[in-house]
């Protein structure tokens, strides 16, 4: 039997003038309300879980104190890992639903279990479940390619992809970072992680090339600056680059450029990357866009259709959006000790490790002086 869960004493984030404590506390209860008794977190009610938007979504319980739910979800996920270290894309409550490997899924992990220790304060999660990170880190650097990015998946007979993702890529890419800050935490090493982050680092930086085309999904746009592998001015020129293709003024974030389709999860994404780069009255003025998508009860529409304003998927609404928003105004507010994450604090600064064949010139945005 499940003991009554506690909520543990910490600030809950607010964006003043946009949402106040009570109403980031009201998003997080309709992400605990979808979390079944085992500690699952349903996508909507009988729904699947896929492994990434569940970590996510513990990760914004913990940050509004509902920390026995954040813990018992990655408890449940911990359950699950097979034994090479990888899960499935999608559970059901009774079984799975899409046996592919996602190796940016099998990742995650390292990401939400730092991201934990941080709002906590407290390191006795991580280190009862850091064998179930390593095997998940260990099972996705098996697939790095030699130009330092990550194939995506293995289909079901296990068959790996030839090709790589660059938002896979990147999320992997952080987590990787996560898993060396943490590792360091319990007093190891890693020194392999970090040579594995360096490589995939600097692929996503500047190798655009070595990465399948998805131009036009607005996640392979800010992904590269809300992992932390690209920075500074060159983060900043890339998002002007695509503002006016992915960002409808006024709205938020369009999922894929050919529509006016805007998706609050991606909008509240990008909001943690301009956050990333220092942009913070742009960030400060999608995440007021995003609010159009927030219900009374503080739950999200997972999208909207523009002008006409038609939900898509009809009437969806979904745990991991509501738990992006969630990490949205923790950003913007600085209210819990992991708020900077996807800023870069506390992880370790990344290596760039060019491969010996990079020469820093064709397919290289580094330049002469790559190494």
């Amino acid at each position: 039997m499940i003991e009554p869960a506690r909520s543990a004493a910490v600030t809950v984030p607010e964006v003043a003038g946009v949402l106040s404590t009570g109403d980031v506390l009201a998003t997080a209860h309709t992400i605990a309300e979808l979390q079944r008794p085992d500690g699952m977190i349903e996508w909507f009610p009988g729904g699947h879980c896929d492994p990434w938007n569940h970590v996510e979504a513990a990760m914004a319980l913990a940050v509004c104190g509902l920390v026995d739910e954040a813990e018992r979800a990655y408890e449940w996920l911990a359950e699950r890992q097979l034994a090479d270290g990888s899960w499935f894309n999608y559970y059901l409550a009774h079984g799975v639903k899409d046996p592919r490997l996602d190796t940016n899924v099998c990742a995650y992990l390292a990401t939400g279990l730092w991201h934990h220790t941080l709002v906590t304060g407290e390191t006795d999660v991580m280190r009862r479940l850091w064998p179930t990170v390593e095997r998940g880190l260990d099972f996705v650097l098996r697939w790095q390619r030699p130009d330092g990015s990550v194939r995506w998946s293995l289909d079901p007979a296990g068959r790996a992809e030839s090709y790589a993702l660059l938002t896979g890529s990147s999320s992997i890419y952080h987590s990787l970072r996560c898993g060396i800050a943490a590792a360091e935490r319990l007093g190891t090493e890693r020194p392999d992680w970090e040579l594995a982050a360096g490589r995939l680092g600097h692929a996503v930086a500047h190798h655009p090339n070595a990465f399948a085309p998805k131009d036009e999904f607005a996640m392979d746009w800010y992904y590269p600056m809300l992992s932390g592998a690209l920075e500074g001015e060159r983060g900043r020129q890339r998002i002007a680059d695509g503002w006016s293709t992915f960002v409808l003024d006024g709205r938020g974030v369009r999922c894929v450029s050919t529509g006016d389709w805007v998706t609050a999860a991606e909008t509240a994404e990008c909001v943690l990357s301009l956050d990333a780069l220092g942009m913070d009255e742009a960030a400060r003025e999608l995440f007021c866009a995003g609010q159009e998508l927030r219900l009374p009860d503080g739950s999200y529409w997972t999208g909207m259709v523009f002008p006409g304003r038609e939900t898509f998927p009809y009437r969806e609404r979904t745990s991991y959006t509501a738990a992006a928003m969630v990490l949205a105004a923790d950003a913007l507010s600085g209210a819990s000790p992991a708020a900077g994450l996807f800023r870069g604090e506390s992880l370790p600064a990344g290596l760039d490790l060019a491969e010996p064949e990079c020469t820093g010139t064709v397919g290289c945005t580094a330049g002469p002086t790559a190494r």
